[in-house]
């Protein structure tokens, strides 16, 4: 491939200036490291059922997008339980939660509509609700007061989005208050269940359903690459929102479908998650919560859920913490702004069930003689 050296300098140039402010993105192999990183909180990409495929299905494609020749009843057959699972009446399965909510935001309101998100909101959504072109607000993180502010100022169809469970600050949204405020104001309200699909609620069906909110909630977006261990998503909503964005989610129409085996993989996770071991996963979170208590010099994320944090402050010491780990033969990633707000800077701790109690003691032992 032919470029100028002009053009090549401007590349260079752009990333010169990452790697001068500590924001230089690489590309890590982990193996063999203790895994405090990932989002398979639940293990399932371990899992030895997930891999137990029929083998004439372990070789061929999907052929072509949905609306093409690659749609199918098994496609179909998994949306179904899908929607049954988290209490919905239907749902349409992305090929990755980045696609569900572009395809999503993008399409559901126009210049004259407009969108109120919590200021954490995930980029997927943000990117989608910029598509859309419609009015974008945020609202103070969490904080209902300053939603209903927002929504007060808003014209058109106003469309609230949060995240049930945030990816960084690893809490919850008040879920109850906000669909109150959503009600009174006739606005539709989107819940982004990522972080929480397979570990809030009995059977692992998310915190919507767990309060009860699904007649309340316009449409969630639940990942498969979460707790799932697999690939893709599924916005599950009504009827007429599934047909609808069949029709105009682009990120869905133009994309080639996920193949045969993938859909039988998310069949059988769903089938698994009633009996995953969320309980353990959360004695394991507070024994976590418990032993970052009794190191006073260190700043933790306030979290209850598998997502947990050290506050570092500076991206410089939270990508050296991680090396330092790295060394060590943990994994966990430093998260730096403006990924995360300036001054907020961390080291992101994910528990999972196959994290043991040791290990725990050792990542936090390392981290803390490291800051001292």
């Amino acid at each position: 491939m032919h470029t100028s050296k002009e053009h090549n300098n401007y590349f260079i140039s752009k990333l010169e200036d990452r790697k001068d402010r500590g924001l230089l993105r690489f590309l890590v192999v982990a193996e063999n490291k203790i895994d405090f990183s990932s989002n398979d909180y639940l293990g399932f990409s371990r899992c030895p059922e997930l891999k137990q495929l029929p083998e004439e299905l372990r070789h061929f494609g999907a052929t072509g997008s949905r609306l093409i020749t690659g749609n199918s009843s098994l496609a179909e057959e998994t949306e179904n339980i899908i929607a049954r699972f988290h209490g919905f009446e239907s749902s349409l399965i992305f090929n990755s939660g980045y696609a569900a909510n572009l395809g999503l935001f993008s399409c559901i309101a126009g210049k004259d509509d407009s969108f109120i998100a919590d200021e954490y909101i995930h980029a997927s959504v943000i990117d989608g609700m910029r598509l859309s072109h419609a009015a974008r607000y945020r609202f103070a993180h969490n904080d209902v007061n300053d939603l209903e502010k927002k929504i007060q100022q808003a014209k058109g169809r106003k469309i609230v989005a949060v995240e049930s469970v945030y990816s960084m600050e690893g809490d919850e949204a008040p879920l109850t208050e906000i669909a109150e405020v959503c009600k009174s104001h006739n606005a539709l309200l989107i819940v982004d269940e990522a972080h929480a699909t397979g570990i809030k609620g009995m059977k692992g069906e998310g915190l919507v359903n767990m309060q009860g909110l699904n007649n309340d909630v316009f449409a969630c977006v639940y990942t498969f690459g979460k707790a799932l261990g697999l690939h893709g998503a599924a916005v599950a909503g009504n009827l007429i929102l599934r047909d609808y964005l069949i029709n105009f989610a682009r990120s869905f129409i133009y994309s080639t479908a996920l193949p045969p085996v993938v859909f039988l993989q998310v069949q059988k996770a769903y089938k698994l998650l009633p009996t995953a071991l969320r309980s353990e996963l959360n004695a394991l979170v507070n024994y976590f919560r418990v032993a970052c208590g009794k190191l006073e010099k260190l700043k933790f994320i306030e979290s209850y859920s598998p997502i947990q944090g050290i506050i570092i402050g500076d991206n410089y010491k939270a990508k050296a913490l991680s090396d330092h780990l790295f060394e060590k033969g943990y994994f966990a990633k430093a998260i730096l702004s403006p990924t995360v707000p300036t001054g907020t800077e961390r080291l992101r701790i994910c528990i999972h069930t196959f994290n043991s109690r040791e290990e725990i003691d050792g990542l936090l032992a390392e981290t803390n003689s490291f800051l001292s």
